[in-house]
């Protein structure tokens, strides 16, 4: 095995890459723009420019490089074909083999970013020492993971761990942004539990510390739960009660060991984990009871670590 090899986050606005060994160690990391002028069409570009400006600069060779990991928004199959990326205005292409023209490195392969994300955690964050785990992102959308002996299960079409568009409320009325009405993003994610909250206040006349609030926020209502605040309890018990039969239901498929819960909701702490557990062990099937909460580790670098595992045996 080579020393080195890079992991690459590409986002909407910027592209996240990291240069590591082979054993997980971060020598460098590194952001450059994201081009999505003209579909997209330099954006692949740029990062070989970038990651050859980076050997130069560290005396590194081609032979050094173990590979390039690859992790993009969007459904990517188990051979680096990008199956539409909607917010980098790439169609149907295989990232992987365009990588390697650019590079002339061989080993290169590709992931969706959540899906790396989760690979990430697996291998050095909150779910290291586990090798069947399920990644839950709460941020402004709901994102997932989900991690088989140690490999990420993509599905036949890239978009496997699609978490957050699982049905939870059959009689939601309101659209999720994906068309469909009652997913659980519309729950749990960072906009959704404000939205919850909002739904709780209109309903009662209860005193609480977030009603008339200005940019009200998750993170307020996490905090106004940690004062005891009624609607706000409330609310968090909503939150948890959804990802809670979210993860029963899951692993009634796939049994996982453990589930790592990240993304900018993540950071009301043991709070969350708590609720989720609780209702998580009310519903799961007897069998699959004794499972781990853990909250994920690695923050915005999940992406880069995990695109370095897709190339590290």
């Amino acid at each position: 095995m080579n020393k080195y090899c890079f992991g690459v986050d590409i986002g909407g606005t910027t592209v996240k890459i990291g240069l590591f060994t082979t054993d997980g160690t971060i020598v460098d990391k590194w952001e450059i723009k994201t081009s999505k002028e003209d579909g997209g069409s330099r954006i692949l570009s740029d990062v070989s420019e970038s990651l050859s400006e980076k050997m130069q600069e560290k005396g590194i060779t081609k032979d050094e490089i173990e590979g390039i990991g690859i992790g993009v928004p969007g459904p990517v199959d188990d051979k680096g074909t990008v199956l539409t990326c909607v917010n980098l205005g790439w169609g149907t292409f295989n990232v992987a083999e365009e990588v390697t023209r650019l590079t002339g490195i061989t080993n290169v392969k590709a992931g969706n970013d959540a899906n790396v994300a989760a690979l990430g955690e697996m291998w050095l964050g909150g779910g290291k020492g586990y090798s069947d785990m399920i990644m839950i992102t709460l941020g402004t959308g709901v994102g997932g993971g989900v991690i088989h002996n140690g490999k990420i299960i993509t599905g036949t079409k890239g978009a496997a761990g699609e978490i957050g568009h699982m049905l939870v409320n059959y009689e939601e009325e309101d659209p999720c942004n994906c068309g469909r009405k009652g997913c659980l993003e519309q729950y749990a994610s960072a906009t959704g539990i404000v939205k919850v909250a909002k739904r709780l206040l209109a309903k009662s006349e209860e005193e609480s510390t977030i009603r008339d609030k200005e940019n009200l926020s998750a993170k307020m209502i996490f905090d106004a739960a940690k004062e005891g605040d009624k609607i706000a309890t409330e609310c968090v018990e909503e939150l948890g009660w959804y990802l809670g039969v979210a993860c029963a239901n899951i692993a009634a498929v796939v049994e996982p060991d453990v589930y790592v819960i990240g993304g900018g909701v993540s950071k009301a702490g043991v709070i969350l984990l708590d609720v989720i557990q609780r209702h998580y062990e009310k519903y799961a099937f007897h069998a699959h009871k004794d499972k781990e909460f853990k909250l994920a580790e690695l923050g915005n670098d999940a992406g880069i670590v995990g695109a370095a595992k897709l190339v590290i045996n």
